[in-house]
């Protein structure tokens, strides 16, 4: 892939079903100034038998750059979902940094006196 060829990945709340989240891949290509745009067909499952189980891993699915995966976490946190082992990192780390200034005032303030 080229660096003018980018994944998107969307993430949409279902408006009559509340428990699912629609996901739209696209693969847009600006190469030689013309813009192309190619969606993903839904996805088909292989069931595989027994000697595939246990052989080399298969195929990924696809392929994102870190910028495509960051882009792609965004969309989900932007319909609500959340990391389960992260769900409260964020007031966590604003309570640690408000801890930290706090130490760090009365650390200046013991040194002027």
């Amino acid at each position: 892939m080229n660096i003018d060829t980018r994944t998107e990945i969307r993430a949409y709340r279902e408006p009559w079903i509340c428990d699912r989240i629609a996901i739209r891949v696209a693969r847009i290509d600006d190469t030689n100034g013309t813009r192309t745009l190619a969606l993903a067909n839904p996805m088909t499952f292989t069931v595989l038998d027994k000697n595939e189980m246990f052989c080399e891993p298969p195929s990924p699915t696809m392929h994102l750059r870190p910028d495509e995966a960051q882009h792609f976490m965004d969309e989900l946190w932007r319909v609500g979902i959340r990391p389960t082992e992260g769900a409260g990192s964020v007031g966590q780390m604003a309570a640690t940094e408000k801890h930290l200034e706090d130490m760090r005032q009365l650390v200046f303030k013991k040194q002027t006196v």
